[in-house]
This record gives structure tokens, C-alpha cells and sequence, in this order.
């Protein structure tokens, strides 16, 4: 009986059909398409990558979008995916914040999901208060915000994710842990975000989304 040969561009095939699969599903997850998926690869794979290596697809491609109609795409995909989500986060984040404030009252408590944006943005615009260390502007405009009893969500801008630093920073700015407690005041890990928005200034920097795009106020 003569054997069966598979070619082999059939073998490569077969191959590659779980690897275009996964490209596949990972595109749907988003709401893109395949092409679009493998745009997305090439931007982590060039400079965007080295700048912002943690950006998701829509935020990558809105940020290197060739058109204004591209640009507004992503900006309602991220915007239309991020609402899907609000609900299920919304109501971890409570139980969490319960489980906090028996657990650790006295700790400041840390944005915990893995969102980049808090659960609080997605119900009402909130604005965004980019902080680095040695800032004594920094400390001052949180002060100010305090002064006037609004609500904001701070990010640490090269925090590394290390929760202990978020804190101190907190705790040398006067942050008041009761605003913390209630969510009046979020605190958060940049995680790349603002070098996202292409780190327009210096810092402090008072960012609001604005029909689902990040917009500068100060």
C-alpha cells in the first residue's frame, strides 16, 4: 500500500491554523478585524511598542491612526467595549471596597482592577490628574482639588506598579483617606497611559475623556 506524503505548504497550513485562529478570535474579543489585529502587531513591534509597550489594540490604533475616521472608530469601540463591562467591574468594585475597608481600614486602598481606567470614569466623565514624584506642583494641585471637594482619578506616572510608592506619594500630598474610602479620589498606576497620550507638557497634567477621547484641561 503506497503512504499518504502531505506537502509541505500543506503541513505549513495546517500549521498555522491554530496561530490564525487565536489571531482571529483575539480580533473578534476587540471588535476588529483580522487586518486590523495584525496593524496592531505592528505597531507594539515598532517604536509605539518600545514608548508604550502595554497599550491594548483599540488604544494603539486610535493613537497611531492614519485618518480621523479611523481615529473615531477606535475611540467608540474602546468606548462601546469599556460600557459592556461596567456593570460586572462596578459590582466587584463594591464588594472589594467593602472587603477593604473591613479587612485594612487603616490602608489606603489601591484602583485593583486591571483596567486602566477606573470603574468610576465609565458611569459619569471624570477628570485624570497625571503626577510624578518630586513634584511639588503636583502636591499643590492636589490640594487644590482637595480645597474645592472634587472628585478625580490620580495616576502615578512611573510608579512601576509598586503599591507602597502610590501611597507615600499619597500621604506627602495630603490626600485625605476618606476621600480615597468613598472613591471620591481614586489612586492609580499609570501603567503607560500617559506616555499613550503622547506626554504633551510637563506634569501636573489635568486630562478628561471627552466623547471617548482623552482631552487636556490645564
Amino acid at each position: 500500500m503506497a503512504e499518504s506524503v502531505t506537502a509541505p505548504s500543506q503541513v505549513q497550513a495546517t500549521e498555522m491554523t491554530p496561530l490564525r485562529q487565536a489571531h482571529t478570535q483575539q480580533a473578534k474579543n476587540w471588535g476588529l478585524t483580522e487586518q486590523e489585529w495584525r496593524r496592531f502587531e505592528q505597531i507594539q513591534a515598532g517604536p509605539r511598542g518600545v514608548w508604550s509597550p502595554h497599550l491594548d489594540p483599540l488604544t494603539a490604533l486610535g493613537v497611531e491612526a492614519q485618518t480621523d475616521q479611523e481615529r473615531q472608530r477606535y475611540a467608540e469601540l474602546q468606548v462601546a467595549l469599556e460600557a459592556q463591562r461596567t456593570e460586572r467591574e462596578l459590582a466587584y468594585q463594591n464588594a472589594y471596597t467593602a472587603a477593604w475597608a473591613k479587612l485594612y481600614p487603616g490602608l489606603l486602598p489601591i484602583q485593583g482592577l486591571a483596567s486602566s481606567t477606573p470603574v468610576s470614569s465609565f458611569l459619569a466623565p471624570r477628570p485624570a490628574l497625571f503626577v510624578e514624584d518630586g513634584c511639588p506642583d503636583c502636591t499643590t494641585e492636589v490640594q487644590r482639588l482637595q480645597s474645592a471637594d472634587s472628585a478625580f482619578d490620580l495616576y502615578l506616572v512611573g510608579s512601576q506598579g509598586e503599591d507602597e510608592r502610590l501611597r507615600r506619594w499619597a500621604r506627602h500630598a495630603g490626600i485625605e483617606p476618606a476621600r480615597v474610602q468613598r472613591r471620591q479620589i481614586t489612586l492609580n498606576h499609570d501603567r503607560g497611559r500617559w506616555f499613550g497620550l503622547g506626554a504633551p507638557g510637563p506634569l501636573p497634567a489635568f486630562f478628561q475623556q471627552v466623547d471617548g477621547q482623552w482631552q487636556r484641561l490645564n
